[in-house]
């Protein structure tokens, strides 16, 4: 016989199971207003398509995004604000991957990038362009290796600074096909594309966008490949490394949605499904595919898988390249 429990336990009981269903309702709904860092200045590319991104959301999600922009110390001072912040889903951070899977590698961080942040959604991939000057009478990739092989150290790459992507691009192709190129670092992409255009260096590798379509169209620049995930629309006779035989140094800027760690599982996997169906529209893909950016998805799942490898690959070769931060 099953003993009935007294009213007053019972009601006592029903009481608190509705006290926890309303706490855990209220975990997991949506905050009305959500702030998305955004780690690089206002007005560049990253920021723009972001504030595209965060106005596809507001309209779905029916609460107001408002993006901060937080930029310095190449997105590691944004994404440590989205480290810091409570894990209510009210903070989201847009960043490329490079402050969790390769600025700890080359300095202290403020925050552990494993344990600190939540992947959101992988957002999109910023292919890095190899691109020929006019020191140089190359035409295709085979002919610029064969070159760096027949005279060591004469053929230089100019990046956009020491432990950038370009950088860890040409350590990966120096490692694979053995071959002796100088690098040149800069500081800032402005002086970078002057000497370019002036013939400074023979290669330069660069994120593609609207500032160098110009001059590749102009001919002052030529394309001999691609880091990206497949050939761009724009230049569909470029080849990506992959295809070239260098699948390790075939990388691209991957940029992402991330959430303090600990935020609800509901809410991520809420956000994102929202975000995946903004990179439906046609209207974002096509912001994205104009400036060369190719728009991305996917699980928050294998977001961190991807971040998770790219940080121990990255360990690997600033090991063994012995590479340091400017």
């Amino acid at each position: 016989m099953t003993r009935k429990l007294p009213p007053r336990v019972r009601s006592w009981l029903v009481g608190v199971a509705c006290s926890l269903a309303v706490a855990a309702a209220h975990a997991q709904a949506v905050p009305k207003t959500i702030r998305m860092i955004v780690a690089y200045p206002n007005g560049g590319i990253s920021d723009v398509l972001a504030r595209a991104l965060a106005e596809k959301l507001s309209a779905q999600l029916g609460s107001a995004v408002v993006v901060e922009n937080k930029a310095g110390a190449s997105g590691t001072i944004g994404m440590d604000a989205v480290a810091k912040a409570a894990p209510d889903g009210a903070t989201l951070g847009f960043a490329a991957i490079s402050p969790l899977v390769l600025n700890p590698h080359l300095g202290k961080s403020p925050f552990d990038p494993l344990k600190d942040i939540a992947p959101v959604a992988r957002v999109m991939y910023s292919p890095v362009l190899l691109l020929a000057t006019e020191a140089t009478g190359t035409r295709d990739f085979r002919t610029l290796m064969d070159d760096a092989r027949a005279r060591p150290g004469a053929v230089r790459w100019a990046t956009s600074g020491q432990a950038s992507l370009g950088h860890i691009v040409l350590e990966q192709l120096r490692s694979a096909a053995h071959v002796d190129i100088t690098h040149v670092p800069y500081r800032g992409g402005a002086q970078q594309m002057n000497d370019a255009l002036g013939g400074q260096f023979e290669i330069l590798s660069i994120n593609a966008g609207p500032t160098v379509a110009p001059h590749i169209r102009s001919g002052k620049l030529r394309p001999l490949a691609v880091g990206a995930p497949q050939r761009l629309q724009s230049l569909p006779k470029v080849p990506t490394l992959a295809e070239l035989g260098f699948p390790a140094a075939n990388l691209s800027s991957v940029f992402g949605v991330f959430a303090p760690a600990r935020t609800s599982s509901i809410l991520i996997a809420k956000y994102n499904a929202e975000i995946n169906k903004a990179l439906e529209s046609p209207d974002l893909r096509a912001r994205m595919t104009a400036t060369d950016n190719v728009p991305a998805g996917g699980s928050a799942e294998a977001f961190a898988d991807e971040i998770a490898e790219e940080y121990e690959s990255n360990a690997r070769i600033v090991k063994a390249a012995g590479i340091k931060s400017d």
